[in-house]
């Protein structure tokens, strides 16, 4: 469980970075790496469903914001890339977590199923005793509501924040005003 640990302390570290760097695609490329541990964590807790759901939330969320970022920013092309003293802060920060995202990698794929091995352990309890315990006909809705209720409902949560994170971003800042009188 010190894999656990690891992370959380490697997500707090992310968050940190994302709040203190001054550059925004750095910030938000560190907010990416909280994302994905966050996945890293679902996937030490054995809910690699929301894992899945985690992932590719945070595939687009730092693609969107990346796009945003490049799109709104002026970047002078002319200028000359220095290597500065404040610049070796973020570089050791954004080497630490690929090496600790590789490693952690490393400990979590030996953990996870062979392609194509069938998994019907829970599967089975569930349908050995789903309808007894839950007396709902249907037993997809029965998993989903009654037994994975908190998973369910992790998913629910990661989707929604994400859709609201969208919708933030892409927004039209203020309203247009009305013809022929003072909108707001």
């Amino acid at each position: 469980m010190i894999e656990l640990y690891v992370v959380l302390f490697g997500m707090l570290a992310a968050a940190v970075l994302a709040i203190e760097v001054k550059d925004l695609l750095a910030a938000a490329v560190a907010m990416g790496m909280v994302g994905f541990s966050v996945a890293i964590v679902f996937i030490l807790v054995h809910a690699p469903d929301l894992a899945i759901v985690q992932i590719v939330v945070e595939i687009l969320a730092v693609v969107l914001f990346a796009a945003v970022i490049l799109r709104t920013t002026h970047v002078d092309s002319t200028v000359q890339l220095r290597i500065t003293p404040r610049m070796i802060f973020p570089a050791v920060m954004y080497g630490g977590f690929v090496v600790m995202f590789l490693v952690l990698l490393a400990h979590v794929l030996p953990e996870l199923p062979r392609f194509g091995e069938p998994l019907m352990r829970v599967a089975g309890d569930y349908i050995a005793i789903g309808l007894r315990e839950t007396g709902a006909a249907n037993l997809v809705a029965a998993v989903i509501l009654d037994f994975r209720a908190w998973d369910t409902l992790g998913e629910v949560v990661v989707l929604f924040t994400a859709v609201v994170g969208v919708l933030t971003v892409v927004r039209q800042v203020g309203y247009r005003s009305k013809p022929g009188g003072g909108g707001q």
